[in-house]
């Protein structure tokens, strides 16, 4: 028989909650209008549904309902905040404010639509971090200038899990009238998330990584906010997103930060548990394991592992039953090492020897053994097996 699957891998999608399921299916067959069709009332139902979910993710926040913009998903969030906020300055009386400052380990979706940017004119630096994966505040505030639109840095890193200071990030900005943007689409969810106490104009996130359906996101524009919308058609959402509104999927979304809020500190409480059994196990059964990043600060169900003397790649497929990851899921079919892991200082062969395990709201303790034993065993079997051994490596305990 073969060995029971695991999924390791929540950092990349969450399973849909049961719960949440239950809440948005009636929205696909019995509760169907469109929410923009005002005469009648099926549209004025699914209108309701979808201003009560608004209400459910602005609680989750600490923010206005009237301030929560729905989307695809993060990227989506991450590009109309980026490049709204460019194209509304770059419009309008502050047009000589053409700086954006963001950081080297930021998700690809942040990246990208900053590269963009630079292409179009907009100056663009890129922070570096530590090797524990946090900026240094001192080098945050000597790269902003006069000319600095917006700051944008995630809360916590989809690779790593590193937390970064978003509290003291939000303050400084604020004191010099920049904006801030945070990538929140790893954090909500999984820990305390509240725009105003921590001065976030601009927060992005992404339904499926808190089990709720792909294909759903929020940005939170802080009331007062312009920015210039990248999609037209209709209007929507305050004229910042148009498009038919998907009612089943932000009836999901908004049911599934309403389960968040109310479970939030117990369930990360639980995965710290076992995401430290993970990690005891597997240093308690091989030598050469070290951990990417910050342990203090970081998201509970998060672990980075790097194995000396072992291709991430092969581990990977020594445990086939086991989902884990070599970096994020929008890159993994691009072999270079991860720049999150570069950003952090580790060279060629540390960052391809590294694996990411992701535990979340449907991890045992039995799945935690099991991966233990199965990744135990599979580095093992490849150091054993690799010419390391030949070159001095001494076999592990």
């Amino acid at each position: 028989m073969p060995p029971q699957r695991i999924y390791m891998d929540y950092h990349a999608t969450t399973p849909v909650d049961p719960r949440v399921f239950a809440a948005m299916e009636p929205y696909f067959t019995e509760i169907y209008g469109n929410p923009a069709s005002k005469n009648h009332l099926f549209g004025r139902e699914a209108r309701a549904a979808v201003e009560t979910a608004r209400e459910q993710v602005a609680q989750l926040i600490g923010a206005r309902p009237k301030e929560i913009i729905f989307t695809s998903g993060a990227t989506e969030s991450n590009n109309l905040a980026l490049k709204g906020a460019a194209g509304n300055i770059r419009g309008g009386a502050s047009a000589q404010r053409n700086h954006l400052l963001t950081v080297a380990s930021e998700h690809k979706a942040v990246l990208d639509p900053a590269g963009t940017l630079a292409r179009d004119g907009i100056e663009v630096t890129l922070l570096g971090v530590g090797p524990d994966g946090r900026i240094d505040m001192a080098a945050l505030k000597a790269a902003l200038t006069e000319r600095t639109f917006m700051v944008s840095v995630m809360q916590a890193n989809n690779e790593i899990g590193v937390i970064q200071p978003v509290t003291e990030i939000g303050a400084l900005c604020r004191s010099r009238g920049i904006l801030f943007h945070s990538d929140g689409a790893q954090a909500v969810g999984k820990i305390a998330v509240d725009v105003n106490s921590m001065a976030i104009d601009l927060l992005s996130i992404s339904g499926h990584k808190l089990y709720a359906p792909k294909g759903i996101g929020v940005l939170y524009v802080r009331t007062g906010l312009e920015l210039q919308a990248q999609m037209d058609g209709g209007g929507h959402e305050r004229g910042l997103r148009s498009g038919t509104l998907p009612t089943p999927l932000i009836v999901a979304l908004g049911a599934a930060c309403e389960l968040c809020g109310a479970e939030l500190e117990a369930e990360s409480a639980a995965l710290a548990v076992l995401r430290d059994q993970l990690l005891d196990g597997i240093l308690a059964g091989l030598d050469g394991v070290t951990v990417n990043g910050s342990m203090d600060r970081r998201l509970a169900g998060n672990l980075n592992l790097c194995f000396d003397g072992v291709e991430a790649e092969s581990l990977l497929q020594k445990v086939p039953h086991i989902a884990l990851s070599t970096g994020s899921a929008c890159t993994t079919a691009d072999l270079q090492p991860s720049h999150v892991l570069k950003a952090i200082g580790l060279g060629h062969e540390q960052a391809l020897s590294s694996v990411r395990f992701g535990l979340g709201r449907y991890t045992t303790a039995a799945e935690v053994a099991a991966t233990v034993e199965g990744v135990v065993d599979a580095v093992k079997a490849l150091r054993e097996g690799s010419l390391l051994k030949g070159l001095g490596w001494k076999p592990d305990r």
